[in-house]
Formats: structure tokens, C-alpha cells, sequence
């Protein structure tokens, strides 16, 4: 599948500590084994040209406390909280000065965030969507750019997750209905 860097930014979604690394609260040993994959895109998406955007999930230590029902402590435990390790994208990935970082505080990037109007500024169309969790945060991302008329596309053997089941769900769900699955190997840049 053929992107044009000019109009295509790799999305890499809450590569964090708090997901990817054996002492993160959420850790998922299925995020871990993605970061080469990850690197490997980058490195390839930056030599074209291509844009760069990690997402950060981030909670302030009182986001759920007036909570009607939405509350992410109650379901997960807390994690990833503002301003502790967990939070950091891991050490293995290079986060380059003029990358983009946006911070979210739900499963959707585009939500109450700068992404949308960072893609349209920069006059990105195709979305390359990696990191972590496949049928959380990957999903609803896809989904919320899908919805923005962004084209995501899920790079499979990038994405991480809890159970293998996870990705599949989340790969097919978004290849059904909003967006495309590509395997790393058949990324090209033109």
C-alpha cells in the first residue's frame, strides 16, 4: 500500500511506560513486543518525509471524582496519572524534536485535544495507526479519525494488546466498518 509522506502522518498511540513496560500498572507484555515494529515504521516514515505524532494517555489524579459513570480508575485501576513514570513514552522509541505529542485523558485522541487541527495544518489525509491498545485506544482513535474523514489505516503487526483476540477484534471491526489493516512489510512511501 502506497502513502504519500506529504499527506501521511504515523500515528503512534500511548507507547507508555505505564503499557509497555513489565512495571506499568497496565502493562501488556503484547504492547512490549511491538516497539521494533513501531521503531521500524518510524524510521522508514521519517527517511520519506512522513509526519510523526505520539499520543499520551494522561489522567490528573482527580479527573474521575465527580464521575457519573465514565470512570477509567474504577474499570483499570489507576494509571498512567499526571506527572508520574508511567505516563513517559518508553525509552526504546525516539520522540524527535519536531514530532507532534498530543495529551489525552479518554481512549480517543481526537478528543478535547489539538490532533485535528495539527493533521489539517499540515494537510495530512492518511493516517498510519500503531501502538497500543489494539481494541482500546487504536480503535476509537481509527474510529474517531474514520469519522473526521482522516483515512486510518491499522498497521496490524504494530498494534499491541492484551489478548491476541483483542487485535484481531479491533483489526477486523475497523477494516468492516471506517478504515483499512495493512501489514508492516507492505507499507511503502512513494
Amino acid at each position: 500500500m502506497n502513502f504519500d509522506p506529504d499527506s501521511t502522518a504515523v500515528i503512534v498511540v500511548d507507547m507508555q511506560n505505564g503499557f509497555c513496560h513489565p512495571d506499568g500498572s497496565l502493562y501488556a507484555p503484547g504492547s512490549e513486543d511491538v516497539i521494533n515494529p513501531i521503531q521500524n515504521l518510524l524510521e522508514r516514515a521519517r527517511e520519506a518525509g512522513a509526519s510523526v505524532v505520539f499520543t499520551r494517555d494522561v489522567h490528573p489524579p482527580e479527573q474521575f471524582e465527580d464521575a457519573h459513570y465514565y470512570d477509567e480508575f474504577d474499570r483499570w485501576g489507576e494509571h498512567v496519572v499526571e506527572g508520574s513514570w508511567e505516563t513517559e513514552i518508553v525509552d526504546e522509541l525516539d520522540v524527535r524534536e519536531d514530532d507532534h505529542v498530543v495529551t489525552k485523558h479518554t481512549y480517543d485522541a481526537f478528543y478535547q485535544t489539538d490532533l485535528e487541527g495539527y493533521l489539517d495544518t499540515h494537510g495530512i489525509k492518511d493516517l498510519l495507526i500503531c501502538g497500543t491498545l489494539a481494541n482500546v485506544c487504536v480503535l476509537h482513535t481509527a474510529g474517531s479519525a474514520g469519522l473526521r474523514d482522516f483515512k486510518p489505516v491499522i498497521v496490524e503487526d504494530a498494534v499491541g494488546y492484551v489478548e491476541e483476540g483483542h487485535k484481531e477484534y479491533a483489526v477486523e471491526h475497523s477494516a468492516w466498518l471506517f478504515g483499512e489493516g495493512v501489514e508492516l512489510d507492505d507499507v511503502e512511501f512513494e
